[in-house]
């Protein structure tokens, strides 16, 4: 789900989340703190979808590269909300991968992990 960015009820993301890359491979999630939890699973905060394992990417042949690392993300950390002075992540979640076509393969969120706990940014 990548609600954009007027959509104001926007959820946080935690490491049970289902983030996948445009081909549909899966990212890996991996949380930097432990502290604050939803659902009894922690949050995920800046920087942790960025550099994240991408498995069983479908994108692959002759001059095809699948997507394998989550590059940088452009938009999905809160303006407001954070973790131990580190942003929280929120399910309009967008970046790059190092798939091919380099520079427009994206990854998002699917499923932010919990329903329960919503941010307006």
């Amino acid at each position: 789900m990548n609600p954009g960015p007027s959509h104001p009820d926007l959820r946080w993301v935690n490491a049970r989340a289902v983030i996948r890359c445009g081909h549909d491979g899966t990212v890996a999630t991996r949380p930097s703190q432990e502290w604050v939890r939803v659902d009894g699973v922690a949050v995920l905060v800046v920087h942790d979808p960025e550099g994240r394992d991408i498995t069983a990417c479908p994108n692959y042949g002759p001059m095809m590269k699948p997507c394998v690392t989550t590059l940088q993300v452009a938009e999905g950390y809160s303006d407001w909300l954070s973790v131990d002075g580190h942003r929280v992540v929120l399910d309009n979640l967008d970046g790059l991968t190092d798939g091919t076509v380099p520079g427009t393969v994206h990854y998002d969120v699917r499923d932010p992990g919990q329903p329960f706990v919503r941010a307006d940014r």
